[in-house]
């Protein structure tokens, strides 16, 4: 169950990566949006749900195992929240690229509420959340981007 919890915490070893492990943890996500954003809407939302939970018991599972509610390879939490950002466009590179850029700014800039929730929940839920939020803040940012993009 160890292995388990550490491969899919660490984005399939992504997360190990020894310099910005959450942007190279965030990769996966590009790959999982490439198979998620041809699905129907309700079916994308679902698999998005489902991610969501699991990540939270990963999340906390996979702190306990590092002594860390938030360590560095825990990396699947940028995977749900780049999943929030680009949740049912189309896939494109350019969907996938602004995404990406606008997940990870807000990831590290980490507007409120998602700085307290970082601060303040110190468990898988909290690792989990306040990657949430920077994709929602992502998502507004990269539908706003498509607009005025031709």
């Amino acid at each position: 169950m160890r292995r388990f919890i550490l491969f899919f915490a660490s984005n399939a070893g992504l997360g190990y990566a020894p310099v910005a492990s959450g942007t190279f943890g965030t990769l996966a996500g590009v790959l999982v949006f490439y198979l998620l954003a041809p699905l129907p809407a309700a079916i994308y939302l679902m698999s998005w749900a489902a991610l969501l939970f699991l990540s939270f018991w990963i999340c906390d599972a996979a702190g306990i195992i590092y002594g860390q509610a938030d360590d560095g390879r825990i990396v699947i939490d940028e995977l749900v929240g780049y999943l929030a950002t680009v949740a049912l466009l189309p896939f494109s590179w350019r969907n996938a690229l602004l995404g990406f850029v606008f997940f990870r700014l807000f990831d590290i800039v980490k507007p409120p509420p998602a700085r307290q929730i970082d601060r303040h929940m110190k468990n898988g839920i909290g690792v989990v959340l306040d990657d949430v939020v920077a994709g929602l803040y992502g998502a507004l940012a990269l539908r706003l981007a498509l607009n005025w993009l031709p």
